[in-house]
């Protein structure tokens, strides 16, 4: 056993591609057993993981914009409720090829971005935005200075050791100062009656790119821990509903498409008709259940 692995325990819940998925009982959230070394997480999201393993991601992105600038709405709508007005400078880690930052800067915030993908980065770079091209880390953080809001989207579940992420972006927020993660959720009850009733397998876990599995119980735990009081917690559309339903679009991306076109009409015939707030009522009502396809947690500086 690598001799890093050696400091993490806890039950094996899973084995896939010679990997083992713990519960593990020091980190409090469920990580993959060996993890990868710091050298080559770099090496794969530099050069490999849009290339090769996404390379549909911009143009699918650029076709969802419209239903993504849904969501930044709702982030930007809560973070401007929750600062004053003279408070608008925020720094988005992994910014992919940057639409959340451009929403942001179409509503007058100062947007920095930084992101370790050479093709993400000057995609986003092309659209006028401000993204560093790296991971970030003690090496960069007192470079970059301080921000209002840190944002990291589809972050945490692939990093080498997020408790030490989640402190980094604390020291780079002013006092009071709001972050906002986002993760998959997994192991969640609606994937583990697929497994029960139908004899799924945990697709969900892809030890080549998602090192880390949270709840959104052991993401606020993570987060509350490191120094923050939690605000907010929201999850997203539950698309496992469409597996319960007989819709297996589980290694079929056809399918997988017109599912995610479905959870995409939800949200916005609800927004065109007003009821944005009800839909926000509801996921945050879901997250109470730990269902939904993606955590999204808010949280204050302490």
């Amino acid at each position: 056993m690598p001799e890093e692995s050696k400091h993490h325990r806890g039950p094996v819940i899973d084995k896939v591609d010679n990997k083992e998925v713990v519960d593990c009982q020091v980190c409090g959230f469920k990580h993959v057993l060996p993890l990868p070394t710091k050298a080559e997480q770099e090496d794969f999201y530099r050069q490999d993981f849009y290339e090769s393993e996404k390379p549909l991601f911009f143009k699918q992105k650029e076709e969802d914009e419209s239903w993504l600038t849904l969501q930044y709405s709702d982030r930007y709508d809560t973070f401007e409720s929750s600062l004053p007005d003279s408070r608008r400078r925020i720094l988005d880690v992994g910014t992919g090829p940057g639409f959340f930052l451009k929403h942001g800067k179409s509503r007058g915030w100062e947007v920095k971005g930084i992101e370790p993908s050479t093709s993400a980065a000057q995609y986003a770079n092309t659209m006028g935005l401000d993204v560093d091209e790296a991971f970030l880390d003690a090496s960069n953080s007192n470079k970059l200075g301080k921000f209002d809001v840190v944002h990291a989207s589809l972050v945490l579940e692939h990093v080498y050791n997020p408790i030490e992420l989640i402190q980094l972006m604390h020291s780079m927020l002013e006092e009071g100062g709001l972050l906002c993660i986002t993760v998959p959720n997994d192991y969640n009850p609606f994937q583990a009656t697929l497994r029960e009733v139908d004899t799924f397998q945990p697709w969900w876990v892809c030890p080549t790119h998602h090192v880390n599995y949270f709840s959104p119980h052991s993401l606020s735990t993570l987060i509350s821990n490191s120094g923050f009081t939690i605000l907010l917690k929201e999850t997203s559309f539950p698309m496992d509903l469409f597996l319960l339903m007989g819709d297996n679009y589980v290694n079929d991306g056809k399918l997988g498409r017109t599912c995610h076109h479905k959870r995409v009409a939800f949200d916005t015939k609800l927004a065109n008709a007003g009821r944005n707030d009800l839909k926000r009522k509801l996921y945050q009502a879901f997250a109470e259940l730990d269902i939904g396809r993606e955590i999204c947690i808010y949280a204050k500086k302490n």
